[in-house]
């Protein structure tokens, strides 16, 4: 018994210093991660921004009748190209008919009598040249023609009213354009105080599109470029993306940058001018505005370097002995998919994990 106890004992030391010297074994044997470890970049980077935008036709016209009646005939239809001066809509034209003949039977008879005022003032005057009637005789008869006068250029007037409410039964188009909905129909009353245009008349050859930037970007461009004006002119082509995520074939250019600052977002609101010859914008349609930014000798790092925790980004910097240690940086919001501008935390001459650094665990030996 004493001899099988010896034994076991001797045999559990052999297992215990073979298993000790495998484990060291393993351990001298375990190759260190390999990473892609290198500086960050200093270059000239173009990146694009992305901006919500609404798209207005160049000229959005409502149309609304300038008098009211029954809406008689309809003459376009939703969608159709209409040019300035073409009939879009007839209201009820027989009672302002039956107005401009009154009118003009009121300026009949105001002619005649003016008519005969002119010849009772001449008969009286001739008399009053021969001492046969007296000053106040004259002066009643020459009275009465300027009241016949005044009673013509009234009847005038009326007969011109009469006439434009007669001409504004018939409602044109005020621009060339496309129509757009048409919400009453024949039969309808309407006036000019309804709350709704008969239609509006969209001219959409060109198309604005609006968008904002918030106020630094907007000090930024002007401070970088003098003024304002210059501003705009240093401002680079602009692409629309479209709503089913493709982008319009013609490039558009900024016109214009409001003088106001919204107090509720605090942005600025920009006017960009796109062609639209083949009329696949249409007004009140949205869209992306795609902005190119030029940053020149930035530093630049890929997006695999960095490591997201909330609001904060940190990457790792290897030191002498090859290890890895977080280190927090500010990154711009800006990127073009692939690489990120550092703004602070790196100044360039670190080594740092390029990739896969979200497999990288504090203090780790990434480099023998």
């Amino acid at each position: 018994m004493k001899n099988k106890s010896i034994l076991y004992v001797f045999l559990s030391l052999i297992a215990m210093t073979l298993s000790s010297c495998g484990g060291k074994q393993q351990q001298r044997t375990m190759p260190t991660p390999n990473f892609n470890i290198g500086k960050p970049e200093k270059k000239d980077i173009t990146l694009t921004q992305k901006y919500s935008a609404t798209i207005r036709g160049r000229q959005d016209i409502d149309v609304y009748p300038q008098v009211g009646g029954t809406l008689q005939k309809l003459c376009v239809t939703e969608g159709q190209r209409v040019t300035k001066g073409q009939t879009l809509f007839i209201i009820d034209q027989v009672p302002y008919q039956a107005a401009l003949n009154t009118a003009e039977a009121a300026q009949k008879a105001a002619n005649a009598q003016l008519a005969t005022a002119q010849l009772s003032y001449n008969s009286t005057k001739k008399l009053y040249d021969e001492q046969v009637v007296s000053d106040f005789d004259l002066q009643t008869a020459h009275n009465a023609l300027l009241t016949a006068k005044a009673q013509v250029a009234q009847a005038d007037a009326q007969v011109t009213n009469a006439r434009n409410s007669l001409s504004y039964t018939v409602v044109k188009s005020p621009a060339n354009g496309v129509i757009g909905t048409l919400p009453y129909r024949q039969g309808t009353l309407v006036s000019s105080a309804m709350p709704q245009p008969l239609t509006t008349v969209s001219d959409n050859n060109d198309v604005y599109v609006y968008f904002s930037l918030i106020e630094s970007q907007l000090l930024q461009m002007i401070r970088s470029n003098g003024d304002i004006e210059q501003a705009i002119a240093a401002m680079p082509e602009l692409t629309l993306q479209l709503v089913d995520g493709s982008e319009y074939e013609q490039k558009g250019k900024v016109e214009s940058i409001s003088g106001v600052v919204d107090k509720n977002t605090g942005s600025v609101q920009l006017r960009a001018l796109f062609p639209n010859p083949n009329h696949l914008l249409h007004s009140c349609s949205t869209g992306n505005i795609l902005m190119p930014t030029q940053y020149k000798d930035v530093l630049v790092i890929p997006i695999g370097a960095t490591v997201q925790t909330q609001d904060k980004f940190k990457v790792y910097v290897v030191d002498a002995e090859g290890h890895a240690n977080g280190q927090l940086v500010t990154l711009l919001p800006q990127t073009n998919g692939k690489e990120y501008i550092v703004s602070a935390g790196l100044d360039g001459s670190e080594d740092i994990i390029l990739e896969g650094a979200g497999m990288v665990r504090e203090g780790q030996k990434v480099r023998d």
